[in-house]
């Protein structure tokens, strides 16, 4: 019988956690019964989204980069480590979020591609690092979400942006990331892998 995990009791340390797609991860985690901490900018709006989420969300300031994310794993690792494993020997999974943009990158992205293209390369090495530590690693690659970056551009550039993509033609919706990062976390098979949740968009030049 196949181990499904459920994300109640787990939790969950979320980069960039206080607005957008991290937001929007950490509501879910805690409406479905986990603990969610929040690693954002001291500036972010973190500790106020952790006091409206009760006792079960937590604030933690920092900047994460690409490096960031290394040193983020890292340390993630050492802790998760620690945990009893469950009948498959499963520890924990580290979800990272990368681009598109890492596959498709436009003219003038090279520095944002090339950041994204590194967590895209080390998803199935680190991942394979960790499997003797029953430690899973995936990433997901979004693609044109309705995020704050895209919500500061003008209404009829978001148009254009969402009629790009082929369908639903539409920006995504961040708790569609959420919904996909728990879904991953709850799927012990899933390992190594890196996720396009874009709508079949292919960014053009």
């Amino acid at each position: 019988m196949a181990n499904i995990r459920c994300v109640k009791g787990m939790v969950g340390l979320v980069t960039g956690g206080a607005s957008g797609l991290g937001r929007a991860t950490v509501e879910r985690l805690v409406q479905n019964g986990a603990s969610a901490v929040i690693l954002d900018l001291p500036s972010s709006d973190g500790p106020a989204l952790a006091a409206s989420l009760g006792d079960r969300c937590a604030f933690a300031p920092a900047d994460v980069n690409i490096a960031g994310t290394f040193n983020v794993i890292r340390l993630a690792v050492g802790e998760m480590g620690k945990n009893e494993p469950d009948a498959d020997g499963h520890r924990g999974c580290i979800i990272n979020t990368a681009s598109v943009a890492a596959f498709d990158g436009q003219v003038g992205q090279a520095a944002y591609s090339a950041s994204k293209g590194g967590i895209v390369g080390m998803t199935l090495p680190i991942a394979r690092d960790l499997a003797p530590m029953g430690i899973r690693v995936i990433t997901i690659a979004p693609g044109l979400f309705s995020t704050p970056l895209l919500a500061g551009l003008p209404e009829k550039v978001r148009s254009f942006l969402a009629r790009q993509v082929p369908f639903p033609s539409r920006l995504g919706d961040p708790a569609e990331f959420a919904h996909l990062v728990t879904s991953l976390a709850e799927n012990p098979m899933i390992n190594g892998e890196v996720i396009r949740l874009d709508g079949a968009i292919r960014m053009q030049p």
